[in-house]
């Protein structure tokens, strides 16, 4: 049987930890050079990447899952790794990937790559000037980990979605996707399809816990996994998932085969027993509902309404 594996978008944990470790290496280091592969991945054209070489990094931030790196006189480096997006860290002057490569920031210890897999290229980036040009890279989703449960409970129940739709709405919360919104529903023992304005006072408290504990889980994971080192390995298809990707294997804990819901170029992975009384939701009406509670497109998701950040 072939092994479905649909596409993975770095979430949350991955880039808290990608942040980290660039901090430890980069910090306060002048970048030295940028070399560009792939034109697609550049989306401004004012200022040129090239007023940066020769600055320090002074900052690193994180707005949703897009990585920013902040230089003097508020210039800030914006990168959405979007789908297949990956960093490396190879040693200096290292030549970019001839398929794979979009781009190399050069600095005395080290070049940092970025590589993309796959034919369609939406990895971005960005250079703008002044912290107020950043405002439209906002989502205004909510960070889990520091949200108060009047805060959860009110940007949960905003719209009437289902629980899996909410849970990655970037509007809502801050970083959250297809593979940990499928571990959070399950912790919480709650169906990926239940509506949010549905919820009781003790299942939006579940909710709320579940997502803080499954989020910092995998974020202390990932840190102790990597170390000193750079995070290379950067999947949606962890050993220790309780069940996303994990279709037809045993529930950690029930034991019962886990089940999927395909739709939109997604899945969606549950246990009957602890989440929906036992009940299988994989049908073709199932199916088409989270299909029609999904936009239509990746760039529809991540994007505000409207927005035109792609143009140059």
């Amino acid at each position: 049987m072939t092994t479905y594996r649909p596409l993975y978008m770095p979430e949350f944990p991955d880039i808290i930890v990608y942040l980290e470790r660039l901090e430890a290496l980069l910090a306060g280091q002048p970048l030295m050079g940028i070399r560009i592969r792939s034109p697609f991945v550049l989306r401004t054209a004012e200022p040129p990447l090239e007023t940066l070489e020769g600055l320090a990094i002074e900052t690193f931030e994180r707005l949703g899952k897009r990585l920013v790196f902040g230089f003097p006189e508020e210039r800030f480096l914006v990168l959405h790794l979007m789908i297949s997006g990956r960093l490396h860290w190879r040693a200096p002057g290292s030549k970019i990937p001839g398929k794979l490569g979009l781009a190399a920031f050069d600095f005395a210890g080290g070049t940092l790559m970025l590589t993309e897999a796959g034919t369609r290229k939406r990895a971005a980036l960005h250079l703008v000037v002044g912290r107020d040009r950043l405002a439209p890279f906002r989502r205004g989703g909510l960070n889990i980990l520091t949200a108060t449960p009047g805060q959860f409970r009110d940007a949960l129940q905003r719209e009437n979605h289902t629980l899996k739709r909410a849970l990655v709405d970037p509007s809502l919360f801050d970083g959250i996707g297809n593979a940990y919104s499928d571990e959070i529903l399950h912790r919480a023992r709650l169906s990926p399809l239940t509506l949010t304005q549905r919820l009781n006072d003790e299942e939006i408290r579940r909710l709320h816990q579940a997502a803080r504990e499954v989020l910092q889980h995998w974020v202390d994971r990932l840190r102790r996994e990597v170390g000193d080192g750079f995070p290379e390995k950067v999947t949606a298809f962890r050993p220790g998932m309780a069940v996303h990707g994990r279709f037809g294997e045993p529930c950690p804990e029930c034991g019962t085969p886990v089940q999927r819901i395909r739709y939109a170029n997604n899945e969606t992975n549950y246990c009957p027993p602890c989440q929906t009384g036992g009940r299988l939701l994989a049908d073709r009406a199932i199916s088409r509902l989270l299909k029609s509670d999904w936009p239509r497109t990746l760039e529809a998701l991540e994007e505000p309404a409207g927005s035109d950040h792609h143009g140059r």
